[in-house]
């Protein structure tokens, strides 16, 4: 990787559209409270506010969003790792969309983007943006984990989205984005007031199933973008910098297996070593198990053996 910087996108892969001041206010709103909310629970849960409800909410929605992000949005919609019916597929979009991170087309467009440029000129989310010195390299990860939700103009939907676009029930789930996001904090908020019958539990569910969720899925979604193109080992080879990331296999679902993932994008599976868990590659195996998925792109062991680095 060379010291110099990247030009920018290609125009045709950027929509015509530029991301306003309205744009950036939103984004700077959907992941600021939440990460706020993140800083401030451990001095908050040091109290009284945290029982097991909000555990098991907190739980139970941060694998439905997370969960919504590595099988739907990625596996599935950008990848096409794997068929599901018309049911499953709106679920996918309105699991993902719990995140917080997107609408679908966006999410989908930015990431089919960044796997055509992954690491050079054209990519969204690059660590490698400025090169690869020391300070570079520091300015490139904060670009890439969290930086670059704020460029001026977004992914062309229609050059990179455009299947996607044609479906009336994704263009339904993607426009219904807005009370998707007031669903992801409202809900595990009544949930958790119903389950205790208080107003307490409202609040507290609100906090922890709600914002800290909301922001810990965030976070590690970003660190794969991040973390994943900059630290960890590489048994697979592929054209970029992909990393291995041992540490986040969990709360990341199986996506910081990321050096396979980029030699073989398609693959329904990320974690195919000894040992690397993959909760969402095993989701998928129960979903295939009860008839909910089929045509499974599972990695044979050939094509492994083709693609190792």
């Amino acid at each position: 990787m060379t010291a110099t910087s990247f030009a920018s996108a290609p125009l045709s892969d950027l929509s015509d559209n530029r991301n306003g001041t309205k744009h950036k206010v939103l984004v700077a709103l959907f992941t600021g409270v939440p990460l706020l909310a993140l800083a401030a629970a451990v001095p908050f849960a040091w109290g009284w506010a945290l029982g097991w409800s909000d555990i098991v909410i907190a739980a139970v929605f941060y694998f439905l969003s997370a969960g919504g992000i590595t099988i739907g949005y990625h596996r599935y919609f950008t990848h096409g790792s794997f068929k599901v019916g018309r049911p499953m597929r709106v679920f996918l979009a309105v699991c993902g969309s719990l995140a917080v991170e997107g609408p679908v087309l966006n999410w989908v467009a930015d990431h089919r983007r960044h796997h055509k440029f992954s690491d050079k000129e054209g990519d969204p989310h690059s660590p490698w943006k400025y090169g690869d010195g020391a300070v570079a390299l520091f300015k490139g990860l904060v670009w890439s984990h969290y930086g670059w939700l704020y460029a001026n103009k977004a992914t062309n939907v229609d050059k990179y989205a455009k299947d996607l676009k044609n479906d009336p029930d994704l263009r339904r789930v993607h426009n219904s984005f807005g009370l998707i996001v007031a669903g992801t904090f409202l809900l595990p908020a009544a949930i958790g007031g119903l389950v205790t019958m208080s107003w307490a539990g409202f609040f507290t569910a609100l906090f922890w199933a709600g914002l800290v969720r909301v922001s810990l899925v965030q976070h590690v979604t970003w660190s794969i973008n991040s973390i994943c193109h900059t630290f960890g080992d590489t048994p697979f080879a592929s054209r970029d910098q992909a990393r291995n990331v041992w540490w986040l296999a969990i709360p990341s679902l199986g996506e910081s297996w990321h050096n396979l993932h980029h030699a073989d994008p398609t693959a329904a599976r990320h974690g195919v070593l000894k040992g690397q868990v993959d909760i969402s590659a095993r989701t998928i195996w129960i979903f295939e198990k009860l008839g909910l998925a089929w045509d499974v792109r599972w990695p044979s062991r050939e094509r492994l053996d083709a693609k190792r680095a």
